[in-house]
C-alpha cells in the first residue's frame, strides 16, 4: 500500500525528513542530488533565502530569482533517497514541478562531457514501479512542457544538448561499469546516459499527477572514458543551474 503522508500528518506538520512549514516551499523545487550543491545555488543565485531543512543533512531553500520565488532541495542518491523526498514534496507540500539537476555518465556518442542531457523518459534496472502493482512495466516519463521549455532553454542560452531516453541505474561504479559493460546493453537500445534518480522521481510525478523533468550534465563519458576537470564542472553546472532557474 502506498501511504498519502496527507493523511497521516496533520497539514501544519513536518514529516520524518522534512521540517518544513506550510508556505516555505515554492511550487517549482530544483532538485540536485549534493545536498550541498542545493546551498550553493542558494547562495550563489537566489536572493532572501530561507533554509527552511537541515534534517538528516537534506538541505532545504526558498529564495527569489528575478523576484519570482522558487526552492531547492538535495534529494541524495539512488532512487530509495529521490523516491522519499519527492514523494513527500508532491503529497505533502503540495510542489507542483520538481526539476531535477543532476550529472551523468554519457553512453551516446552524440553526447559528449559537458553537455546537458535532458530526460525524456528513463529506463531502470530496479524495481520501484513494483509498489504500483501494475503486473508491467512502466514506462516513466518526463512532463512535455517542461522538456519543451527546457529545451528552449538551452537553445536561447547556447548551451548543447541532447534529448532522449536515460538509463536511471541503481549500480554507481561510477555511472557506467554495471558489470562487464552492461551499459552498452542499454546504450544499444537508445538510452543517452546513465544517472540513478530520474524513474522514481518520474513515477512519483507519475502517481501524484505533478510535473517533473530531470536535466543531467555529463560528467564522464563510458564511450571514451573523459570527464570534466574542476573547472569545467563549475562552468558545465553553470550552465545547467542557469538552464534549471528559467522554470521560475
Amino acid at each position: 500500500m502506498i501511504f498519502e503522508y496527507s493523511d497521516i500528518y496533520q497539514s501544519g506538520e513536518g514529516t520524518p525528513h522534512n521540517a518544513a512549514k506550510p508556505g516555505d516551499i515554492a511550487a517549482t523545487v530544483l532538485m540536485p542530488g549534493d545536498p550541498l550543491r542545493a546551498k550553493f545555488i542558494a547562495d550563489n543565485y537566489l536572493e532572501s533565502v530561507n533554509e527552511w531543512n537541515s534534517v538528516r543533512g537534506m538541505l532545504g531553500f526558498t529564495g527569489l530569482w528575478q523576484g519570482k520565488k522558487i526552492s531547492v532541495m538535495g534529494s541524495g542518491m539512488g532512487a530509495p533517497s529521490m523516491g522519499i523526498y519527492s514523494f513527500e514534496l508532491f503529497s505533502h507540500y503540495g510542489v507542483l514541478r520538481i526539476i531535477r539537476l543532476g550529472t551523468c555518465g554519457g553512453m551516446a556518442d552524440e553526447v559528449g562531457v559537458g553537455d546537458l542531457v535532458f530526460a525524456q523518459a528513463s529506463s531502470t534496472n530496479n524495481s520501484y514501479a513494483g509498489q504500483y502493482g501494475l503486473g508491467g512495466n512502466f514506462s516513466a516519463c518526463a512532463d512535455f512542457g517542461l522538456l519543451e521549455q527546457g529545451v528552449a532553454a538551452a537553445r536561447g542560452l547556447g548551451i548543447r544538448f541532447a534529448v532522449g531516453n536515460v538509463f536511471s541505474s541503481d549500480y554507481f561504479s561510477p555511472y557506467c561499469a554495471e558489470g562487464d559493460q552492461g551499459w552498452e546493453k542499454w546504450a544499444r537500445m537508445g538510452c543517452l546516459a546513465c544517472d540513478m534518480e530520474s524513474y522514481a522521481l518520474y513515477c512519483n510525478a507519475a502517481y501524484f499527477k505533478k510535473k517533473a523533468l530531470t536535466i543531467l550534465t555529463c560528467s564522464d563519458s563510458c564511450l571514451t572514458g573523459a570527464g570534466l576537470s574542476a573547472s569545467e564542472r563549475q562552468t558545465a553546472l553553470a550552465n545547467m543551474f542557469k538552464v534549471g532557474l528559467s522554470f521560475v
